[in-house]
């Protein structure tokens, strides 16, 4: 997949008025998401990306201590200066274009290496082992 098209189908997931508006936000969860993800994963995700994705995701250092997945979104929202539900909204619209591009099994892994909260952000139920 091109860029460009990735871009499309992001602005088809957000409903974005123009392919600007979902380059914008692609820009910013990328970089919000390559601040939390570290390892093989972090490098398999970037070869599943377009080249200009994947130097924007891993343009940033990770964080050493990860977000959960709420303040994951809360931080791209004081980032973007926007409020927290459009922040859920963009993320949501990103990262499930960015699960689909990743494949099933390494989905799972980079869920399994993030906090609590991130299925939801990829479109995925959060499951949960009783305790």
């Amino acid at each position: 997949m091109t860029f460009h098209q990735m871009l499309e189908r992001i602005r088809y997931e957000g409903a974005y008025p123009t392919r600007e508006r979902a380059e914008d936000v692609t820009r910013a969860v990328l970089e919000a998401l390559g601040r939390q993800l570290t390892g093989d994963e972090r490098v398999e995700l970037a070869a599943c990306l377009p080249a200009e994705a994947a130097l924007d995701f891993t343009g940033q250092i990770p964080s050493p201590q990860p977000l959960t997945g709420w303040c994951f979104v809360k931080d791209l929202a004081a980032r973007t200066g926007a409020t927290p539900a459009t922040a859920r909204w963009d993320t949501g619209a990103v990262l499930a274009v960015v699960g689909r591009l990743a494949g099933l099994s390494l989905l799972d892994r980079i869920l399994t290496q993030l906090p609590s909260g991130y299925a939801l952000l990829f479109g995925r139920a959060e499951l949960t082992q009783p305790a």
